[in-house]
């Protein structure tokens, strides 16, 4: 195996493995140790720390290797953009009334019921990373881009179990009235309750995003593709 695949397999490893780490097994004893303040400057400094081992690995690579299929067709791309769109509806709701962000309102979120993004599923912000990490992998089936798009896909689904618990634990009842309500795995149909909001504000992240692409990595992406 390339040495360079290994240390993005490395970096990819240490990064995940760390999130977890921090965020579960030893999260309770680092705060008694350092403080919530503390705590999350420690998890700050190994998450950007990972992640940038993990892109200046990826770049190292470069485009090369073989791909499992060929991604560059219209049919392919099309697909992408929209799930790149689903993921940015999801992301940009997630930040509406969420009752698993670590907030003191959480039980007050979860009181009311089920509401926009959350029709989806209880985990908007996890799913639109793992509905990144499946798009990227579609245009680009190679190596280097199944390690790193694999790697947040994992991160993301692992990270939605691990956050039931740890939720289930901090709330109690209200987690459980809340869970009952909604979905693990995304409900598609659930789109139609998403609200207006969260359609536009996602529409506007999604337009913007991909119209950087060009700039970021010369790849024209989304409606770009065609349009620019």
């Amino acid at each position: 195996m390339d040495a360079k695949l290994v240390s993005l397999i490395a970096a990819s490893a240490a990064f995940v493995g760390s999130h977890f780490l921090l965020s579960h097994p030893l999260r309770a004893r680092l705060v008694a140790a350092v403080g919530p303040g503390g705590f999350q400057a420690l998890y700050s400094l190994f998450a950007f720390a990972g992640l940038g081992w993990m892109v200046m690995a990826f770049v190292a690579i470069g485009p090369q290797g073989a791909v499992l299929w060929d991604g560059t067709s219209d049919a392919i791309w099309a697909l992408a953009s929209l799930l790149t769109l689903i993921a940015s509806v999801l992301l940009l709701g997630s930040f509406m009334g969420n009752p698993a962000l670590p907030a003191p309102n959480a039980a007050q979120h979860a009181a009311r019921g089920v509401h926009g993004v959350f029709h989806v599923t209880r985990h908007p912000m996890m799913w639109a990373i793992a509905l990144w990490g499946v798009a990227h992998i579609l245009v680009r089936p190679d190596p280097r881009t199944g390690v790193l798009a694999g790697s947040f896909i994992l991160l993301a689904l692992l990270g939605s179990h691990f956050q039931d618990r740890k939720k289930q634990e901090l709330m109690g009842g209200a987690w459980q009235v809340w869970q009952a309500q909604t979905s693990f795995w995304p409900r598609p149909l659930g789109l139609l309750s998403a609200g207006i909001v969260p359609w536009l504000g996602g529409l506007v992240l999604w337009l913007g995003a991909t119209w950087a692409h060009v700039w970021l990595v010369y790849i024209p992406a989304g409606l770009w593709r065609w349009v620019g």
